[in-house]
């Protein structure tokens, strides 16, 4: 049996009383004390995350563009330096490898982030497709870790923080952009993104410097009371804002049209891989199709469970649970697109032998006040 690999903030989390789970390859915070309350920490104030599983892919030169939109669906030219973009890697016959973000940070740099399970995979993918590139890859997926501060107050906890003047620029950094600067003396890559529907950043940093942030945000922290975050209550936040998990909704079982990124390539004229197979199915359009369902009863769906409008099999559920923020059951199933089930479409989910009403609905479940 292959050891599981640890986070640099493995001792931190020890410390703090956590429980931990293998995700991927990796040995990682499940909860702490109730993952319900740092659920409900994140939608109010704060909540602190290592994602220091997540890969990190750096991507030089001067074809990085072109190459990066022939790797993957988006086009990746006219990306803005300090911008970032969420895209998805797909297979010849179209079938997604990951769905990822990616940084541009100069004209001939990127910074690519795959998700821990697939990260050993995308890199193996881009340097099989480098080849008449000219581009650099260098994998840093092991040297750095990655911290999540998320919520309401994620922007008083952290700008105080940030040193050389630089406050206001991240302070006021748009949703998908990123700069590098010096937090709590230590050197990241500070990027106003999540998974969570909350406001709130993503530092990257040395493994080497990531325990003294890990404890100083920590500390900045406490008088909004937040609370270290685990797995758990990042999957609850994900599910209610409606963001697909790698695994659960995305697979290699479907394409990009399927998971509703069609605009991605939309108007794309360039070749990339699983171009032919995707733009096909784009034209057919999806034969399934990532869709919400909510429930007023008690029982909540989980993965797996099947979805049925009167007699017949419309669909699967991909993941569910009952939505600490809502109060009620909610789930995320991919459905036929055959049924025709537009939301407030009544259908039924099959739970532990019996069959409970649930409705259609959009997704995001839950959607933060700006």
């Amino acid at each position: 049996m292959t050891e599981l690999l640890t986070s640099p903030l493995h001792a931190e989390h020890d410390k703090l009383g956590a429980t931990f789970t293998a995700f991927g390859p990796w040995n990682m915070p499940l909860k702490y004390q109730n993952e319900l309350d740092e659920h409900r920490a994140v939608r109010s104030t704060a909540g602190l995350f290592d994602l220091s599983h997540m890969g990190e892919i750096w991507v030089n030169g001067a074809d990085a563009g072109k190459f990066l939109s022939y790797a993957f669906i988006s086009n990746f030219e006219p990306l803005k330096v300090g911008k970032a973009k969420y895209s998805m890697i797909t297979a010849e016959d179209g079938g997604i490898i990951d769905d990822l973000i990616t940084y541009r940070f100069e004209e001939d740099k990127f910074l690519v982030v795959p998700n821990a399970g697939n990260a050993d995979t995308v890199w193996d993918e881009l340097n099989n497709r480098a080849e008449g590139f000219d581009v650099t890859l260098k994998n840093e997926s092991r040297d750095v870790a990655m911290i999540a501060v998320q919520g309401p107050k994620a922007a008083e906890i952290l700008v105080p923080l940030v040193e050389d003047n630089k406050q206001d620029e991240v302070y006021n950094l748009g949703y998908y952009a990123a700069t590098m600067g010096k937090v709590a003396r230590t050197f990241a890559i500070i990027a106003r993104t999540g998974y969570t529907g909350e406001d709130g950043f993503e530092l990257i940093v040395y493994n080497s410097d990531a325990p003294q942030l890990w404890e100083e945000l920590l500390k900045a922290g406490e008088e909004y009371d937040i609370k270290p975050c685990g797995l758990a209550a990042r999957d609850s936040l994900r599910l209610e804002a409606g963001m697909p998990l790698y695994g659960n909704e995305l697979s290699r079982d479907i394409t990009p049209v399927e998971a509703g990124m069609a605009r991605a390539f939309a108007k794309k004229e360039a070749d990339f891989v699983g171009a032919e197979v995707i733009r096909q199915r784009a034209a057919e359009g999806p034969q399934v199709a990532i869709t919400g369902l909510t429930s007023t009863q008690r029982r909540a769906a989980r993965a797996g469970a099947e979805v049925f409008m009167g007699d017949k099999k419309v669909g699967t559920v991909t993941s569910g649970q009952p939505s600490p923020t809502l109060g009620h059951p909610v789930a995320i199933a991919l459905l036929e697109t055959s049924a025709e089930l537009e939301p407030g479409a009544e259908v039924e989910v099959e739970i532990r032998g019996k069959r409970y009403p649930f409705e259609v609905t959009a997704l995001p479940f839950y959607k933060r006040d700006k």
